[in-house]
């Protein structure tokens, strides 16, 4: 079932999410950034390859269903978003106030989203 699979995602994204905010903490802390091969290069592929798998069937869900509050361009941004963030987590001189702005973001939507799966879900 696609909403299965979705709310899955979802939670794996929500996951990378406070995973790149972690990261920020970490090397905001130690003013070491992360190493490029070893950590922000697989880190950021990773995202992407959830991203590219979650965005097409978020689009096509939101779409069918029309879920209150949540549209296919929250879906495109929160995806450029959560990419960006999954970068900028290793380098200690990214903007504070633009990264926490973006992390909330991309947790809000993606809450949002799980929320109206999972009550979409439990109506079947």
């Amino acid at each position: 079932m696609v909403e299965d699979q979705l709310i899955e995602l979802t939670k794996q994204l929500i996951a990378l999410n406070e995973a790149a905010f972690q990261s920020y903490n970490s090397v905001r802390e130690t003013g070491v950034q992360g190493d490029f091969y070893l950590e922000v290069k697989p880190f950021a592929d990773r995202v992407k390859h959830m991203c590219d798998e979650w965005l097409p069937l978020a689009t096509e869900w939101v779409e069918t269903v029309q879920p209150k509050h949540l549209h296919s361009i929250q879906l495109k941004n929160t995806s450029e978003n959560l990419q960006m963030v999954s970068v900028k987590a290793f380098f200690p001189d990214a903007s504070l106030k633009k990264f926490k702005e973006h992390i909330r973001s991309v947790d809000y939507v993606l809450r949002r989203l799980l929320e109206e799966l999972t009550k979409y879900h439990n109506t079947l």
